[in-house]
């Protein structure tokens, strides 16, 4: 469906946005409640203004001119004490409209940071919640502008550009009003060329939309390619990539420019429309308002302050011309960011979802089937029962469903058909928090967050004291390392840990993992890339680490699978032979081809050992 093009279209959108910041804005409801209140009290000022003015016009500069007053005590008096009175009036009345102005912006930029700020943490936290089908799909480049960027054009239509817009209606209104109750026939003048707006207003204001959402959409696309070329600065680097990169961010960044300077020319000439209908209009106010004075139909303090009124009446139509490039930009963000919180994640608590009780580690797969796409299964019929504290290796050609197959555990994905059960119950019977309290993965690509290896140890049990860190770091072979740095367990890493070796990284997930003490524990290729002296350590870290639990390795490297108490061989999405190291040997099918291929001198003969190095 296409994106609306007017901002008559666009209106519907910014109304869906105004009515999801609703929420947000009632919990600051007595803030908002005293900006209203000053917001009227500075339209208020404003219709008074002109009539110290108007009052010095007719009854001091040119009392010939007066009408008869209701307060013939005041006009009695010297010219001097009037003009006095007046001068007093008018600073004692812009005073007022300056402080009511003041406490209204004021009050109304609080708002809109508080409000900001609340939309904010929540995208962060939906964004979090989101289930992994779509991070798979969407570019973070893209979705850290939408949580950055364009959470922060919201507040132009709240703020910036809405409640401006909204004080000139206003004020519009009440000297519309005000006019028509001073002479008629000249309002209506003064008024006449309202209509002439829509034309130009339409116009420009279509190509403005258009433009400015495009300006947006590349400002996305130019975020993720540099969060991408960031991302993988050593590979750009290693590759001579840096030119590519740069010319694709270069080509989007002119697009950008080219797009942002069209908004900005539409809009000042949208200005210079407005600018011109109001010069227009003030000509003919001047002209027949003159003629009334001279027909003595009209004072000239009347006039004067027609044409106060007139600058203030129009002045919605210059901030329609002024803000319209803005509610543009903001109607676009801000429906990008509607879209983000639309988002139902696939994975959530289904109603009536439990906390899960401390797991014994029986699992069992029945009937499990997945596709990631309608008609493109991954998973096809797969049943398996693993008692607690059993080692479980998966093993078979890469793309055949065993990463996929662990995800469903900790339900990082959800299968679409049959079910996953620990201890006899379904897993989506449980809370999702409460079910991945209970699992720990230690994942072939060890991300670590900048911060302090301590904080990246802690972040497997928030609350961790310091004795429980570093006794994971000891069972993951890591604290030797640790103590040799310069701060020791305080040191910090650079951004996903680039500045230790792989092997440390993954001794660090290891004790990440060891710090959760959960009952299953899920392996995901975690010696792959590691030279001989940091597999051994790691791999003997593993070891330990799995002592007891219920563990799940997937692994192309047979000898590591080959001591683990159940072998599953996966290829098409199916367990095709599954049993003990032995097993699998006697029946002489594809597992026992590959590992005599892979490893033809491997003879099993010291328990021990080979446990250590085979899991």
């Amino acid at each position: 469906m296409g994106r609306p093009q007017t901002l008559k279209q666009s209106m519907p959108g910014i109304l869906r946005i105004l009515r999801f910041l609703w929420p947000y804005t009632r919990k600051h409801r007595p803030l908002v409640t005293g900006s209203f209140a000053a917001l009227f009290l500075s339209v208020a000022f404003k219709t008074l203004e002109p009539w110290p003015l108007k009052f010095v016009f007719d009854r001091v500069i040119m009392p010939e001119h007066a009408k008869e007053t209701v307060l013939p005590w005041i006009t009695s008096r010297d010219p001097v004490v009037l003009l006095t009175l007046a001068s007093v009036a008018l600073l004692a009345v812009i005073g007022l409209r300056a402080v009511a102005m003041y406490y209204n912006k004021v009050g109304f930029a609080l708002v809109g940071n508080r409000v900001l700020t609340d939309v904010r943490g929540a995208l962060f936290r939906h964004l979090h919640c989101l289930s992994l089908s779509f991070h798979d799909k969407a570019r973070s480049g893209d979705l850290i502008v939408r949580v950055i960027s364009d959470i922060g054009m919201l507040r132009e239509v709240a703020v910036t550009a809405f409640m401006p817009m909204l004080a000139s209606v206003l004020i519009l209104v009440s000297m519309a009003t005000l006019m028509l109750s001073l002479n008629g026939p000249l309002a209506l003048v003064a008024l006449a060329t309202l209509p002439l707006y829509w034309l130009p207003t339409k116009r420009l204001g279509r190509r403005i939309q258009g433009a400015a959402r495009d300006q947006r959409k590349r400002e996305g696309a130019m975020a993720s390619t540099a969060a991408e070329s960031m991302g993988a600065i050593k590979l750009v680097q290693a590759l001579s990539l840096e030119d590519a990169f740069s010319q694709s961010f270069s080509s989007q960044n002119r697009k950008s420019l080219k797009e942002g300077v069209l908004a900005r020319r539409l809009a000042a000439r949208l200005q210079g429309t407005v600018s011109l209908m109001i010069g227009l209009s003030t000509a003919l106010v001047l002209w027949y308002g003159t003629y009334l004075i001279l027909h003595d139909r009209l004072s000239p303090g009347d006039l004067l302050v027609f044409i106060a009124y007139l600058k203030s009446t129009f002045r919605p139509m210059q901030d329609f011309a002024k803000y319209t490039a803005r509610l543009a930009k903001a109607s676009a963000a801000g429906e990008r960011v509607l879209d983000l919180f639309d988002e139902v994640p696939d994975v959530c608590d289904r109603p009536g979802a439990a906390p899960a009780p401390s797991f014994r580690g029986a699992v069992r797969f029945e009937r499990v089937g997945f596709a990631y796409e309608p008609g493109h299964p991954v998973l096809r019929g797969v049943d398996l029962s693993v008692e607690p504290g059993r080692q479980v290796a998966l093993v078979g050609p890469s793309g055949n469903g065993k990463s996929t197959l662990v995800s469903l555990l900790p339900r990082l994905y959800d299968p679409t058909e049959g079910r996953v059960c620990i201890d006899g119950r379904d897993v989506r019977d449980f809370t999702l928090r409460s079910l991945r309290a209970q699992i720990s993965l230690v994942l072939q690509d060890t991300v670590l967050f900048a911060g302090t290896i301590r904080d990246n140890i802690a972040y497997g049990a928030p609350g961790a004291s310091d004795a429980e860190i570093e006794e994971a770091a000891r069972l993951a072979n890591a604290h030797g390392f640790i103590r040799r740095l310069p701060n020791g367990y305080d040191t910090a890493v650079g951004e996903r840990g680039v500045t230790l070796s792989t092997g440390q990284r993954q001794r660090i997930a290891v004790a990440r993992a060891a710090v959760r003490r959960s009952p299953i524990l899920i392996l995901d290729e975690p010696t792959s890339a590691l030279d001989e002296a940091s597999e051994r350590a790691v791999v003997e870290a593993l070891e330990r680490l799995s002592k007891g639990r219920t563990t799940f390795l997937i692994t192309h490297n047979l000898r590591h699978a080959a001591r683990s108490d159940l072998i599953l061989f996966l290829e098409n999405g199916r367990i095709s032979e599954q049993g003990s190291h032995a097993e699998l040997m006697r029946l002489g099918g594809r597992y026992a081809a590959l590992f005599t291929l892979e490893n033809t001198a491997f003879v099993p003969s010291h328990p021990s050992t080979d446990h250590a190095l085979a899991l």
